[in-house]
């Protein structure tokens, strides 16, 4: 089997969070705590550490401005295409990632090209999760031109139950009692936050009907995207534990290395799906037709920002990206109250409370013997 250092290396290397609940899974599986070291040193009186702390807030802004940025890109619905988005997004990783290897770690291309020669049948592997994520960033554009962020923020959380779903039905895992709470807390939650208490303003641009549409398609999508990551996030970590030892020790290769294989295959991916799909247009008006700069800083903060968080993950526990995913939902939805008029309803409040609170209850640990 590989070691635990290969699998960690694996199953964090993909970014904001969407494939690293394998890790979670793993750790609730098999029982095995994670050392204090990987939160830095304890703080006093068994706290969070200063590392922490500093990785904690990387992760609730990162998140955050990924949803203000994306929705401020889209909220006006511009024409241009999302796998064009996705396409520049995992180029600018491949990049980026490449660059780290040949001016930080002193690497070659060649270096690069000897380890995908070595490690191909884990990049095989790594096909269907790489065409998964490649749906949920896409789906992404479509939620966040359909919803507010701050409603998306909330939510996007289902994806926690799609993931503990996934992980009872294919892999046998057992949930704890305080986990199974948690979840009826998050969909509680979720519905709450989804409840339109007020009317479309008088003499706006769109109907009441076309604005339920929107909501509708937006709410669909985000579930979409709940569905692609719990699917993911077990499948990898399926994948991970039936692999036997390959001919690689990913100990001597820098996490840029794993990067350059999973944007690699993600580009693979989708580029495919862009012909196919979008052949057309994009022999019409071309790939980058109506990117403007908006959109450009929303690929360059999501490709930019999932490098950044998939490089800090190792400081990160399951309770401490609780606790992250707790803050950004509470500061999406202040954010957006600022930035984009949006009004919060008594119901949302609520709803967002429920959620943060069943994330944070999900991810806790030693409640067991306390709560039953």
């Amino acid at each position: 089997m590989q070691s635990t250092h290969e699998r960690k290396a694996i199953s964090s290397s993909r970014d904001d969070g969407d494939l690293e609940e394998a890790k979670l899974l793993r750790d609730d599986t098999q029982g095995k705590p994670r050392s204090s070291h990987d939160n830095g040193p304890p703080a006093p009186g068994g706290g969070i550490s200063s590392t922490g702390l500093k990785v904690l807030a990387l992760l609730a802004v990162q998140n955050c401005s990924k949803n203000l940025i994306m929705r401020y890109a889209v909220q006006d619905k511009p024409d241009f295409l999302y796998s064009a988005a996705v396409i520049g997004s995992e180029a600018t990783k491949l990049t980026l990632s490449t660059l780290y290897i040949l001016l930080v770690d002193k690497g070659s291309i060649s270096s690069i090209l000897h380890f995908l020669r070595l490690d191909w049948w884990n990049a095989v592997l790594l096909t269907v999760p790489a065409a998964v994520y490649n749906l949920q960033q896409t789906l992404e554009y479509v939620a966040l031109s359909n919803l507010d962020a701050a409603v998306f923020s909330v939510l996007v959380q289902s994806k926690l139950l799609c993931t503990a779903l996934f992980a009872v039905v294919l892999m046998g895992m057992k949930l704890r009692k305080a986990q199974v709470i948690s979840l009826v807390l998050l969909t509680t939650g979720v519905m709450l936050a989804n409840i339109k208490t007020a009317a479309p303003p008088a003499g706006g641009m769109l109907t009441e009907r076309e604005l339920a549409m929107d909501s509708a398609t937006g709410i669909a999508a985000t579930l979409g995207i709940s569905l692609a990551s719990g699917f993911a996030a077990v499948y990898t970590e399926k994948v991970i534990k039936s692999q036997k030892a390959g001919p690689i020790d990913r100990s001597k290769y820098s996490l840029a290395y794993m990067q350059v294989q999973l944007a690699g295959m993600s580009l693979l991916v989708m580029g495919a799906w862009a012909l196919a799909k979008d052949h057309q247009v994009i022999m019409e008006r071309g790939l980058w037709h109506n990117v403007d700069g908006a959109a450009m800083l929303a690929i360059l903060n999501s490709a930019t920002g999932g490098l950044i968080v998939a490089g800090v993950l190792k400081f990160a526990d399951s309770v401490l990206k609780g606790y992250a995913t707790a803050v950004s939902v509470m500061l999406t939805g202040t954010l957006s109250m600022f930035f984009f008029g949006t009004s919060l309803t008594s119901t949302y409040l609520i709803g967002m409370v429920n959620v943060i609170m069943s994330v944070v209850l999900y991810n806790a640990k030693g409640l067991e013997e306390n709560m039953f």
